[in-house]
């Protein structure tokens, strides 16, 4: 176990590092990308949840005991 991790370690045939941190920020713009892009998705449909439920108070008739 201990020759593998020496060569492993050694070995440079993989991803460098920084090819690790090129593909960390591709993947990282795209995860900031996406959560913009349902911020505004679900701000909006908050918002017309809130206008319908608004419309449908001053809609509905008045349920208060005489």
């Amino acid at each position: 176990m201990k020759n593998f991790l020496k060569d492993f370690v050694r070995d440079e045939s993989g991803a460098s590092a920084a090819e690790y941190a090129l593909i960390l920020a591709i993947v990282g713009v795209g995860i900031a990308g996406a959560a913009v892009y349902l911020r505004n998705n679900i701000e909006n449909a908050i918002i017309d949840a809130a206008n319908e439920v608004a419309n449908a108070a001053s809609a509905a008739p008045d349920s208060t005991p005489n």
